[in-house]
């Protein structure tokens, strides 16, 4: 991918994150964003996932998402898609580009993100520490898992699952996607499930921003 002057065309989707190498499956019904599929789909399969910052139309974005490729699709007889994107890398956005299209596109850079690059694994302890950390988040909210089937997942998967599926606000979501390695985004997650927990048992509801 070119690093600079990249036009990605983009869902702004709140509470929804992409990671390099993992998985986000999308129902698609909204007529901008089946245009969306469409085109991506006559093109280079790509869409580029990225957070509003707020509830205006159209919603501003924060500056970092994630670009992932159409890996799996069905087309509803209805128009509607259901998409499985494989996150390929994260970009930031440049500038928001002028557009006849029914969906937003942006100017973005690949700059300063090594997202093919190997990453490092967890510490034993940051890993004994997430996942005591999820087991008590999850009991907290009454939520059945197989920690069974969670334990033989590589750290990688398991750290940006987490993040992909945990219930944090969107300022929480977007400092996971932000940080640049899996181990810092692991040892930001245990704060956070920390966090979050905490707050649920004194308040009822957390929020970061």
């Amino acid at each position: 991918m070119d690093e600079r002057g990249s036009r990605l065309s983009i869902f702004p989707l709140a509470g929804a994150i992409l990671f390099p190498r993992s998985h986000l499956p999308l129902h698609i019904f909204e007529p901008r964003y089946r245009a969306l599929v469409a085109d991506a789909l006559a093109r280079d399969r790509r869409i580029a996932m990225i957070q509003p910052r707020d509830q205006k139309e159209p919603p501003a974005l924060f500056d970092v998402g994630c670009v992932g490729r159409i890996e799996q699709v069905e087309a509803l007889d209805d128009g509607r898609y259901n998409i499985v994107l494989e996150g390929l890398t994260r970009f930031r956005m440049l500038c928001e580009i002028d557009v006849t299209t029914p969906f937003r596109q942006i100017e973005a850079s690949f700059a300063g993100f090594t997202d093919d690059a190997v990453q490092p694994p967890l510490p034993s302890v940051l890993r004994a520490d997430l996942e005591r950390e999820s087991k008590r988040f999850a009991e907290s909210r009454g939520y059945v898992v197989d920690w069974d089937a969670v334990g033989r997942l590589d750290d990688e998967s398991l750290v940006n699952g987490i993040a992909q599926i945990a219930p944090f606000d969107v300022a929480a979501k977007q400092a996971l996607l932000e940080v640049l390695t899996v181990p810092e985004r692991a040892d930001m997650l245990v704060q956070f499930l920390q966090f979050f927990r905490l707050e649920d048992d004194r308040d009822g509801g957390a929020t970061l921003q």
